[in-house]
């Protein structure tokens, strides 16, 4: 375990040398999950990339900090954590709310970005109206009021039927999210609308999507490949909102394809 102090909160995060330098892989979280969650695909990926993974402030091991919540400050969290860690060319894998992270990060230092992987996400991810209702719920009652609906649509109907003990310990590492992480990064998304920054985007972008995500269904994530110019989509089977934690070899094998076109083979990216 690793830990930095930036922007005023503490960082946990996981730094992977492999033997390419660029771009390194960087993994952002879903709202209420931890690193944790990328242990499959990371086991499906080698030794060829550099892989960051990292818990967001006011998740996992990080900090909850005093500040108020938004996206900007998650991205910029991001920021100072890739200047620390010395990676200059990465390509960005956000899942849900990591998505718009992501965004984020790339309409801040677009150079450092050479690509973008969105899971599971859009430009606007539901309604100012629903998260305010979530946020109430949850400042009253505390995150295990909703956990059950959240697993639902977390997780497909084969997960939830024949992975009990995994389930368990998702929802434990969901209700276990500190009340005021959770609850802040809920008005993070709830104020967000990134739909003009994925108009812009000039980087390679592929969009994935479990075809049982009950958060930000297929057609959501379809919207946001329309929106992002020249941008891909591929379907996830037998997956929810995680396809990274029930599918994480076919995950792995889309991001292993959509890297390759960014590097193509022989060129001259080790670290020497």
């Amino acid at each position: 375990m690793e830990f930095v102090n930036l922007n005023h909160v503490v960082l946990h995060y996981a730094l992977k040398k492999g033997r390419s330098v660029e771009p390194a892989l960087v993994f952002i979280n879903s709202l209420g999950s931890d690193l944790r969650i990328w242990q499959g695909v990371e086991a499906h990926l080698g030794q060829e990339h550099t892989l960051l993974f990292y818990d967001k402030r006011g998740h996992g091991l990080s900090d909850v900090g005093d500040q108020a919540y938004s996206i900007d400050r998650h991205a910029d969290d991001l920021i100072a954590l890739l200047d620390y860690c010395k990676l200059r060319k990465v390509v960005l894998f956000g899942l849900s709310v990591g998505g718009l992270v992501a965004l984020a990060v790339y309409a801040k230092r677009p150079e450092l970005v050479a690509g973008l992987v969105l899971s599971d996400t859009a430009a606007q991810i539901g309604t100012p109206q629903m998260w305010q209702e979530r946020i109430d719920t949850i400042r009253r009652d505390g995150i295990a009021a909703l956990a059950d609906p959240i697993l639902q649509r977390w997780f497909s109907s084969g997960f939830r039927a024949h992975q009990a003990d995994r389930l368990a310990g998702y929802r434990n590492m969901l209700v276990r999210t500190p009340r005021k992480g959770y609850v802040g990064t809920c008005e993070a998304i709830r104020d967000a609308d990134y739909t003009a920054i994925a108009r812009t985007v000039a980087v390679p972008t592929l969009c994935l999507c479990g075809d049982e995500d009950g958060s930000t269904p297929p057609e959501v994530v379809m919207n946001l490949q329309q929106t992002i110019p020249g941008a891909s989509f591929e379907m996830v089977e037998y997956a929810g909102h995680l396809p990274c934690v029930e599918q994480p070899s076919v995950v792995a094998g889309f991001l292993n394809e959509f890297t390759m076109r960014l590097t193509p083979r022989g060129s001259d990216n080790d670290d020497k």
